[in-house]
């Protein structure tokens, strides 16, 4: 087999090396697995990375139970082609044996692409909030500045990891790009819907919190770089300078893949 072609360091684009950062519990398994099937597809190289290696497990009421069946007729819940990837990525060997992105020997460097899923169940807190996942951020994401073949990728809450990692100015990493996330009034709507039977649980950071708009658009520069749309329809951002490419919410990540596999494609043809 042909050594892969290397255009910057670290980035070999013949095989893209995919690493997908995960709290130990709770990402939605739609924006988790849909993505994961699909660079299974096209044959890219799939890490998986917690805190301290502990197997991740997406949100258990999107995946079974009542609360599957209610929260899929709101657009929610896992479908059966959801939970079917989902079951198939728990037996791989990239989730059956995750790296820990706290070791202090773990780099983001030998990556093509960090993906950072999203999910509003509390735990996922555990890397929305980590000082060093931020670091690690702060140092990846100025690499994936066009020309470069590095990318990173947010759906959802997965942007707030983004709009978290912020350097000694309180600057974030995305202060200067185009970004969507999910949209308050999606949020609100998923919240209001589910409260009398689930309480607060689609609000991450508890009832009175700010939502996941407000608390990335404060992140940018201008108010006017958060960009959304209210159709249910897929609909995803990739930024000009960067590449980098965000999704709102699960209804996005069919074609958040496709988008993203896209732009691996592109840089082969750059060859």
């Amino acid at each position: 087999m042909e050594d892969p072609q290397i255009i910057n360091p670290g980035t070999s684009i013949a095989t893209p090396k995919v690493i997908i950062m995960m709290a130990d519990y709770g990402h939605d398994p739609t924006e988790t697995a849909v993505p994961w099937a699909a660079f299974k597809t096209a044959g890219y190289e799939i890490s998986i990375a917690t805190q301290n290696s502990q197997v991740p497990r997406c949100d258990n009421k999107m995946l079974q139970g009542v609360t599957q069946k209610l929260l899929s007729h709101q657009k929610q819940g896992a479908t059966k082609d959801v939970v079917a990837k989902y079951k198939q990525m728990q037996q791989s060997e990239e989730m059956l044996h995750p790296l820990s992105w706290s070791a202090p020997d773990f780099s983001l460097d030998p990556y093509d692409l960090v993906l950072f899923p999203g999910g509003h169940e509390k735990s996922v807190r555990q890397v929305i909030e980590s000082p060093t996942v931020h670091k690690l951020m702060l140092d990846y994401f100025p690499k994936t500045k066009k020309p470069s073949h590095k990318v990173v990728a947010a759906v959802c809450h997965g942007v707030m990891v983004l709009s978290e990692s912020k350097d000694a100015n309180g600057r974030s990493i995305i202060h200067d790009c185009v970004t969507t996330a999910l949209p308050t009034r999606f949020e609100k709507t998923a919240y209001w819907g589910t409260r009398a039977f689930l309480g607060d649980y689609y609000k991450t950071f508890g009832h009175g919190s700010e939502n996941v708009q407000e608390s990335v658009t404060k992140a940018l520069a201008s108010p006017a770089q958060f960009k959304s749309s209210l159709n249910p329809g897929p609909f995803v951002v990739e930024d000009e300078n960067y590449n980098y490419i965000s999704a709102r919410y699960p209804g996005d990540a069919v074609l958040f893949a496709e988008e993203i596999i896209k732009l691996f494609e592109s840089f082969h043809k750059l060859v």
